[in-house]
């Protein structure tokens, strides 16, 4: 894939990404790009930084937009979201050092969210960078948001209590994965983390051990979400975060529905993708992916301007992708949302046996318990086809059903006993039993064990967690394989809790890999990545990739403004409106 340069009006921009493939039909009455190219750049002209965002065609204020999902969003912490829904719930309550506009349609423009710009390199070499803040942006008490509040947000990402969110700036800060080992933020609470330095109230300076040339990217994320000292409630602010944008919590009941409320002290005048039409927000939680897209298929009362937040379920696909009617609710989308069965690697420590698991795999038939090719798309490679630099390949090549044969040979006669933790969600007790049934066959002996669903993302990455597989997913940070291979199969990075590595895979030359790559430009880096990728299944096999998530979603008739997002793969509630 060859990457091309986009333009901004009125700006300077630099290369982030640009990929493409085909267009497939999926046999069920609709069509789905699942590879479509994606353009991203950087903006440098402040203008574009400014708000308001521009106004959305039809969108008028007030009415409630419900949000119907199944399972809870387990916090609201900012400093602790790394779960798909958490990061697209948190830009409706607070706000970043940068953001992406998003058209939707793949095409990304990073812009300043708190910072007038995505930042300047100070020595033009990524070593260090400084952020203006904006004037006029408040919190929801109308105090002005400062870079003290930011750091301090930044700082509180280094408490071992609070982990499960990103690491990319604790860890670039201390120059460690280990970073609470270099500075511990409970014995300086009233400190900062080495490396992060407020000049002045609106001036944030990053200083790195070496080259950060992602760090426009990497805050972006909602670790530099600000939070003042005093506010900090430790764990409990995942039930009452501080709000800095367009709405504030107003009411959060665990496990049954959150409520949030505009937010008088946003200006929409500093913000430049988020908008503030609906009075009211409300996550509800419980229904089944088959019971919320029935209601909202059924079009009656608030359920109107209510969307299904849980994608059409195989059940009902038929049916949905056959209405004509419904044609104007659906959203049909791909998506950077990759899928994998993810193999403990402390606890499954043949090599042979990983492989058997791969050859083992009946991707078709799983496609098939999701929903079709309307609900996924079979993947064999670990980066997904939307990410900058991918080629298809095929490590072990099965079929489309398995290789059973190929399987049995290799575990030679064993019948390893492996135990498999999967959500206690409807969908993915359906996919363990699938791939429980998949892997006996190859010889295996799975044990199904299920975990809260609201609390699986957290257990999982436990390293001393009691199970050999798990079902897991990820969305590129941003298009890059900078944010997916390190991430996820760094063994440096490996901790007591809160690990992406939830493979548990550590080798020194992959790792020395991924510092060497790290150092080249993102351009340099798109064709490393590639090859790494490819080197990490054939030599190692650390988890067996499954699927790309298509987004195909339903939403009430009077539910406006909702888009998948180009960057996660999942609703982007941004500029969600209530119909008239």
């Amino acid at each position: 894939m060859r990457p091309r340069v986009a333009a901004v009006a009125g700006g300077a921009v630099a290369l982030v990404v640009a990929v493409g493939a085909c267009t497939r039909n999926t046999g069920e009455g609709a069509t789905v790009d699942i590879a479509r190219q994606q353009t991203g750049v950087i903006a440098t002209d402040p203008k574009d930084s400014l708000g308001p965002a521009p106004a959305v065609a039809g969108a008028q204020p007030g009415g409630t937009f419900t949000i119907i999902r199944e399972t809870p969003i387990s916090h609201l912490d900012p400093q602790r979201t790394y779960s798909f829904v958490g990061l697209m719930a948190a830009p409706l309550f607070t706000r970043f050092l940068t953001t992406w506009k998003d058209d939707g349609q793949g095409n990304l423009v990073l812009v300043g969210d708190l910072a007038e710009t995505p930042g300047r390199d100070v020595n033009e070499d990524c070593t260090a960078w400084e952020f203006t803040i904006k004037d006029g942006v408040r919190f929801e008490d109308g105090r002005p948001i400062t870079s003290r509040e930011i750091a301090y947000g930044i700082a509180r990402s280094f408490d071992p209590d609070l982990v499960g969110g990103p690491t990319y700036l604790q860890e670039w800060l201390a120059d460690t994965p280990q970073y609470d080992t270099r500075w511990d933020f409970r014995a300086n609470r009233t400190g900062l983390p080495p490396g992060l330095t407020t000049p002045d109230d609106r001036t944030l300076r990053f200083e790195f051990a070496r080259p950060r040339c992602d760090l426009p990217f990497a805050v972006s994320l909602p670790a530099t979400a600000p939070l003042p000292p005093e506010k900090d409630t430790g764990l409990n602010l995942g039930n009452a975060p501080f709000s800095s944008g367009p709405y504030k919590v107003a009411r959060y009941r665990a496990g049954v529905e959150i409520v949030l409320e505009r937010n008088q002290h946003w200006d929409a005048g500093t913000d430049p993708v988020r908008h503030q039409y609906p009075d009211r927000i409300v996550w509800s939680f419980g229904p089944t992916p088959d019971a919320a897209n029935n209601r909202v298929i059924a079009d009656n009362g608030a359920d109107r301007s209510a969307m299904a937040w849980d994608y059409v379920p195989a059940p009902l696909v038929a049916r949905v992708a056959g209405d004509a009617a419904l044609r104007s609710r659906t959203i049909l989308s791909p998506t950077p949302s990759a899928n994998q069965l993810v193999i403990n690697n402390r606890r499954v420590t043949d090599l042979r046996i990983r492989q058997a698991l791969n050859y083992a795999i009946d991707r078709e038939g799983l496609v098939k318990v999701l929903g079709g090719a309307t609900v996924a798309a079979p993947m064999t490679t670990l980066m997904p086809p939307a990410t900058i630099g991918h080629e298809a390949y095929d490590a072990y090549p099965a079929g489309p059903n398995g290789d059973l044969e190929r399987a049995r040979d290799l575990l030679g006669g064993q019948t390893p006993e492996l135990v498999l933790g999967a959500a206690d969600s409807s969908v993915e007790q359906q996919v363990a039993t699938q791939l429980k049934g998949n892997l006996e066959r190859a010889g295996f002996k799975i044990t199904v064990r299920s975990i809260p669903a609201d609390a699986k993302l957290d257990e999982i990455k436990k390293k001393n967690n009691p199970w050999d597989l798990y079902l897991g997913s990820w969305a590129a940070d941003w298009p890059s394989g900078a944010s997916i291979l390190p991430v996820l199969y760094d063994g440096r990075s490996i901790r007591a809790a809160g690990n992406s590595n939830q493979a548990y895979f550590d080798d020194p030359a992959i790792n020395a890999e991924f510092d060497r790559i790290l150092t080249l430009s993102p351009s340099e880096q798109a064709p490393e990545w590639a090859k790494l990728d490819e080197r990490i299944m054939r030599e190692h096999a650390p988890v067996v990739p499954l699927y790309v998530d298509v987004a195909y979603l339903v939403h009430g008739s009077k539910a406006g403004g909702i888009f998948v997002s180009s960057v996660f793969g999942y609703p982007s509630l941004i500029a969600a409106h209530v119909k008239p």
